[in-house]
């Protein structure tokens, strides 16, 4: 059972704070609907060093209740995020609870650092950082590769958020191959104040494809350049090949989209690129010092702008507490 309620976090009972990180898809090809209603993809994910972090704290009885506070950076209003079991991080914990041998209640409080509903996995960031959170809080002592399958459950970026670094998706996104990608790529995001259905991203993509008589490969598959201009860090061979099949239905959707990538590229982005299903948009840029002038020309533009880096680690343990 889930429940919004507040939590008195000076109550001395023991906790455990994790932070996972959002992602990027540097490239994103979508296949055809399949059969069970999902599409068939190959992304390359990049995790980036903007983290969402979950406190799992023990309380009486063996309920699970949530909570978002607001300590986090730019948002939607807390009232667009679900207090009840149909968030990601209470149904990562309500998993866990099945096949762990002890287990307590627990509230997860959520500080909200990812764009909600922007595109890089936010909520899925959530779910990985709650089933951490809760392993180490009830001793469950499964693997990370145990709590990956656990995460395949509830979505195709949950393991990723978990692993972090830099890999290959295919199949709805959870046959996940690690890459090497070791030096680090910079990136401006710009974020927006409304979010995006990713389902309806996805319908309208398909009615783009059927009105234009778009044939997509039924087994979507990786260009091995992306992988290697990744691999050398080299942000200038890797700027002409981002690549997002759901960028243009992104932008039917928000025709806003495009104007931000035109005064993104005009500013000096070496390329622009929607992030999954958007809003949010990623400017690779040459270096640090590149992003941070990017970041400043874009907020005299009015833009929510900020500098990230990647490859970042996947969901890591910041805190722990005892009663």
């Amino acid at each position: 059972m889930a429940s919004g309620r507040t939590f008195d976090m000076r109550s001395g009972a023991r906790s455990v704070r994790v932070r996972a990180p959002g992602k990027i898809n540097v490239s994103l090809t979508v296949g055809p609907p399949r059969e069970d209603g999902y599409h068939g993809i190959a992304s390359v994910f990049l995790a980036v060093s903007l983290y969402e972090e979950v406190t799992a704290t023990e309380t009486a009885g063996d309920a699970i209740s949530v909570g978002v506070n607001g300590e986090g950076t730019f948002n939607l209003p807390a009232a667009s995020i679900p207090l009840d079991r149909t968030n990601l991080a209470v149904r990562a914990a309500e998993l866990l609870a099945e096949v762990s041998p002890r287990r307590t209640g627990v509230h997860l409080d959520i500080t909200k650092r990812v764009p909600i509903a922007g595109g890089m996995g936010g909520g899925s960031a959530d779910a990985a950082a709650a089933l951490l959170a809760c392993d180490a809080l009830w001793g469950s002592g499964f693997t990370r590769d145990e709590l990956a399958r656990i995460a395949v459950d509830l979505g195709a970026d949950v393991p990723f958020a978990l692993v972090g670094g830099t890999a290959v998706g295919l199949g709805v996104g959870d046959r996940l191959t690690p890459a090497i990608s070791k030096t680090p790529l910079h990136w401006v995001l710009v974020t927006s104040d409304y979010g995006l259905s990713t389902p309806e991203v996805y319908r309208t993509l398909d009615a783009i494809r059927l009105r234009e008589g778009i044939e997509p490969d039924p087994q979507p598959a990786i260009d091995p350049a992306i992988l290697g201009a990744m691999r050398a860090g080299d942000a200038l061979t890797l700027a002409p090949l981002l690549h997002n099949d759901l960028q243009r239905a992104s932008i039917e959707l928000a025709p806003g989209l495009g104007d931000i990538l035109e005064t993104g590229e005009a500013a000096g982005a070496l390329a622009g690129i929607v992030s999954g299903s958007g809003p949010t948009i990623a400017f690779l840029t040459q270096s640090s010092g590149h992003a941070a002038e990017l970041e400043s020309l874009l907020g005299a533009e009015g833009l929510q702008a900020m500098t990230v880096h990647g490859p970042a680690h996947g969901a890591r343990i910041a805190t722990e507490s005892a009663a």
